[in-house]
């Protein structure tokens, strides 16, 4: 996490570029989501639960950024232990992990994305709260296993 926080200030700006081009890749060929799926956004916060699509997808993606990539492999963001990602109302689920706690989980990230007001505002926060307290105990991580149902 060294590594991420020491240049927080030159990742950022690419970790947003890619961040809002994933967005926009979800939000593009992504599925609304059903019913049920509905409510669990609902309960877990989410606001604007129509705009929100979900990829199922076999191999999460990577930033192309060597330095980038390597930040978040360090930082534990992306690996093979990873089955959600979430970027502002698009997630992407690993084929054959959707199930209810981790579709909550990424979308509770979601309304933490609603909140932060961005993507930007969002990547900010969360990943100077990664740099500095890791991942499992940075606070949106807490927030978003909090709201896990299932």
């Amino acid at each position: 996490m060294t590594a991420l926080l020491d240049n927080l200030s030159t990742l950022l700006p690419p970790a947003i570029l890619w961040a809002q081009s994933q967005e926009q890749r979800i939000l593009d060929t992504g599925r609304p989501l059903n019913a049920h799926e509905r409510k669990v956004a609902g309960l877990v916060g989410v606001s604007d639960i129509e705009r929100v699509r979900v990829v199922l997808i076999v191999e999460l993606p990577q930033p192309s950024e060597p330095e980038l990539q390597s930040a978040a492999l360090e930082a534990g963001l992306i690996g093979p232990q990873t089955d959600g990602m979430t970027f502002g109302h698009g997630i992407y689920i690993r084929a054959g992990k959707a199930r209810d706690r981790l579709l909550s989980h990424e979308l509770r990230h979601v309304h933490q994305y609603e909140t932060a007001g961005s993507i930007a505002a969002f990547l900010e926060q969360y990943l100077l709260q990664i740099a500095t307290d890791g991942y499992e105990r940075a606070p949106f991580e807490i927030d978003a296993r909090h709201h896990e149902r299932g």
